[in-house]
């Protein structure tokens, strides 16, 4: 997984903070699946409004456009974002994200999980977001407008709002590279890229030889 901090400027943090008010909120379980609707208690945000399509807009944009979005997750497409607010008393159960999502042109494959949080930590207690992987149970809890990408493969939940109130954006990547371990030895050439671009000039040959290389990687790997 990775921590990408300061996704979203303090102007539009306070503009999507302001428009959270103003929108209507639903039962969460009515976009959960069979298994996650048991264990999902939080509040979702109707988005078909027009300042809910604007929030929406204002925050898929500013994840979509992030270039370590890009560079760790290779997106191919991602899944229609949700806003939730979990408050006092809410939680979401251990789950799975549902691994196949949408219909027709819209369905894909949910490679990696986002979680954007909105509200500042210490407006609310609990509310953790905590991944199950082999080793141990990662617990998350981030700035406002800070994210987490994590493999939409680990089982994980939300932890109890014993005060305040919890808002998120999330969203589910299909990648262009469905092998992870792929995706990592991409994303570490891209990183590479970037500091030897700080010692070699533009053309040099090792800069086009690194280009190269992940220029064909991208080809054996890709989906399309």
């Amino acid at each position: 997984m990775i921590v990408i901090e300061d996704v979203l400027s303090q102007d539009v943090l306070s503009e999507v903070s302001a428009a959270l008010r103003e929108l209507r909120w639903e039962d969460g379980r009515n976009t959960a699946g069979a298994t996650a609707r048991r264990v999902k208690r939080n509040q979702q945000a109707d988005l078909s409004s027009r300042t809910g399509s604007k929030v929406r807009d204002v925050l898929l944009e500013a994840v979509t456009r992030h270039p370590v979005v890009e560079a760790y997750a290779r997106p191919l497409r991602f899944a229609p974002p949700l806003i939730s607010c979990t408050g006092e008393g809410d939680t979401y159960g251990l789950h799975i994200d549902n691994p196949v999502m949408g219909k027709g042109e819209a369905r894909l494959r949910t490679d990696l999980s986002l979680t954007l949080f909105l509200s500042p930590p210490e407006s609310y207690e609990g509310g953790e977001l905590e991944i199950e992987t082999v080793f141990r149970t990662e617990s998350i809890k981030l700035p406002a407008g800070s994210m987490v990408i994590y493999p939409s493969t680990e089982l994980h939940r939300v932890a109890p709002v014993t005060s305040g109130e919890r808002f998120v954006f999330v969203s589910w990547i299909q990648s262009a590279i469905r092998d992870a371990a792929q995706r990592a030895i991409l994303f570490d050439i891209t990183n590479l890229k970037a500091g030897l671009a700080r010692s070699f000039p533009p053309g040099s040959p090792e800069l086009l030889s690194l280009a190269k290389t992940e220029s064909n990687l991208l080809r054996m790997w890709a989906d399309t």
